[in-house]
């Protein structure tokens, strides 16, 4: 064949890729606390690329905290088409790892729940975040494009991205008490999910966020993504799968 007529590979829309491509970019969208953001130079010039902290909201949406004395969010109060590229890294060839790039539109938000949520990630950056040039931001994703790795990629669409919140309406109100719980409470439960189900290392693991599909857990630096064995049919549901899973975990041979 010539080359000529040989086709460019491309990346297949994930509901075609033959890997959970929707269940790695979830991952990776909850677990990673740092990312490149890129905006457009005030002058259309050139991108920008700069180091962010990352959380994210209750559907997955990534939450940023930013400085209006850095470049990046001068260029967004111009123009606040963005992307992030997340990657958590690992041993051996960076390239070999999974990554995933968002794009879409950051805008200012004031919402306590940004607020709270953010921290509950990122603890220490309570010391700088009510400074008066700081402010939160959410990234409303467009579209998202996965590399999993070799030969292992695909692309996602903003819905794709994010968690269905339909029937959790009071997901919001409620979620903040039933963190707050586990970590007065129940870190021994914590630590079970951690270590036995997700297969993290011991360390003064926490919660830090709870939605219809699992939870986000933080240990220092270290971060889990574990999901519940079945998708939460309503608020009701949490405790009883709570309850569940750490005898679920209590039941599994100790690390």
């Amino acid at each position: 064949m010539a080359d000529g007529d040989r086709k460019q590979a491309a990346p297949l829309p994930a509901a075609e890729a033959p890997f959970d491509a929707i269940g790695l970019a979830r991952a990776l969208l909850r677990r990673t606390r740092s990312a490149a953001l890129a905006t457009l130079e005030r002058d259309g010039a050139a991108p920008f690329a700069s180091l962010v902290t990352v959380a994210t909201d209750l559907d997955g949406t990534p939450l940023l905290l930013l400085s209006r004395l850095s470049a990046h969010t001068l260029n967004l109060e111009v123009d606040s088409r963005c992307s992030l590229l997340l990657s958590q890294g690992g041993k051996g060839d960076p390239l070999a790892h999974p990554r995933l790039t968002v794009t879409g539109i950051a805008e200012r938000s004031d919402e306590p729940r940004i607020r709270a949520r953010f921290l509950a990630r990122h603890p220490k950056a309570a010391l700088y975040a009510d400074f008066p040039d700081f402010a939160f931001f959410r990234l409303v994703a467009r579209a998202g494009h996965l590399n999993g790795g070799f030969a292992r990629a695909a692309t996602l669409t903003g819905a794709e991205l994010l968690t269905d919140l339909a029937g959790h309406d009071t997901l919001a109100e409620s979620e903040p008490g039933a963190v707050a719980h586990m970590n007065e409470d129940h870190l021994d439960a914590i630590a079970l999910y951690a270590t036995r189900l997700a297969g993290e290392e011991p360390g003064p693991w926490r919660l830090t966020g709870i939605d219809p599909d699992g939870l986000d857990l933080v240990a220092g630096e270290r971060t889990a993504r574990i999901l519940f064995p079945e998708r939460l049919a309503g608020p009701a549901a949490l405790r009883p799968t709570l309850v569940a899973m750490a005898a679920q975990a209590r039941a599994l041979p100790g690390t």
